[in-house]
Order: structure tokens, then sequence, then C-alpha cells
């Protein structure tokens, strides 16, 4: 399958009745190229690990840019098969039809019909109202509500799982019995 352009994962949110801002920027690899961004586009900016387990199994964490997320324990709590370690590009490209420096939840919508890849995001980020994440290329934000994320996600016939991955939610849960949770 041939990945999808911007326009038509724009075109397919605008289906959805999923609300979304763009704004055009230089192009940022990293969360520390894209620090420049946060004050200037209002709501919580993601950042995406994708990482595999020794299975096979494809993850795609997404949390807040500042999130303190220790691999070895995550790998425990999302399921996985032993440690999981990050994806070399070409399985990125694979999986979800971006670069490195591209990744984003928005990719989700090129593994529509592989189902290869688990989205995981974590709890700490599900508190914002407005996320901000790249519409498949690095050089634009999109701004887009938190249950517009959540139908978009469900849309593309993934299983999401939120999870208190990061340090910040699991300091945040510490005195609640069930953090896991099924979007």
């Amino acid at each position: 399958m041939e990945s999808v352009t911007r326009e038509e994962l724009l075109a397919f949110l605008n289906e959805l009745s999923v609300p979304t801002t763009c704004y055009s920027h230089e192009p940022v690899f990293s969360v520390g190229e894209s620090e420049a961004l946060y004050d200037l586009i209002p709501g919580g900016h993601v950042k995406n690990l994708f990482v595999k387990d020794k299975k096979g199994n494809k993850f795609l964490i997404v949390a807040l840019h500042e999130a303190d997320i220790d691999l070895k324990s995550a790998s425990k709590a999302i399921g996985a098969q032993g440690r999981v370690s990050f994806c070399r590009a070409e399985q990125l490209e694979d999986a979800l039809g971006v670069t490195p420096g591209s990744v984003t939840p928005l990719a989700l919508i090129n593994d529509r019909e592989a189902q290869h890849v688990q989205p995981i995001f974590d709890w700490s980020m599900m508190q914002h109202e407005t996320l901000n994440c790249h519409p498949l290329l690095n050089n634009e934000t999109v701004s887009i509500p938190r249950e517009g994320l959540l139908r978009f996600v469900e849309a593309c016939g993934h299983n999401l799982k939120v999870l208190p991955l990061s340090r910040q939610a699991q300091e945040a849960q510490a005195d609640e019995p069930s953090t896991a949770q099924d979007a």
C-alpha cells in the first residue's frame, strides 16, 4: 500500500468531522529542535517512540514531549515480549509510511489494513484537550482535539491503549488502583 499524503490525511480527518489547525514551520527532527514551537502553538506537544520487541511486535508509544519513559519498565507494561528497542528507519517506513523525524500518531492511517502497530498513549498526554503532532511531515504541526485523535485512531481500526508509562503519569496515578484502560 502506498503511503497517504498530508492532503489525504487532512481530508480523512475532515470526513471524521475532526477539526484541525495546521502551523507551518521549518523542519524539526527531534523534540529538542521543536522547543521553540511550544510557546507559539497551544496544547500538549507529543513525542513518538516507535519500538519493537524480540518477537517483532511493533508499538507506537506517544507521550508528551517532556515525558520521561523508561523503556525497560515500559516493555512489561505494554505487553511486549521481552525488552523493546527502537525500530530501524526501514521498519518505520514499511509500517507507518513516514521517515525518522516525522513520526506521528497520525501515521497510523498508513497501518489501517495491515494492523502491524499497537498504539500506546501515555495517560498524561490524554489529560490535554488539544494535542499537537506532525501531519506526516516534520515541517508542520497540526493541532487536534484529544477526542478527535481518539476518533481517528478508532477509524484506522486500531485498539488504542492508554497507560501510565511516563514517570509523570505514574506519579499522578500512584494512588489509583487501576490505571490501564483501553480507549
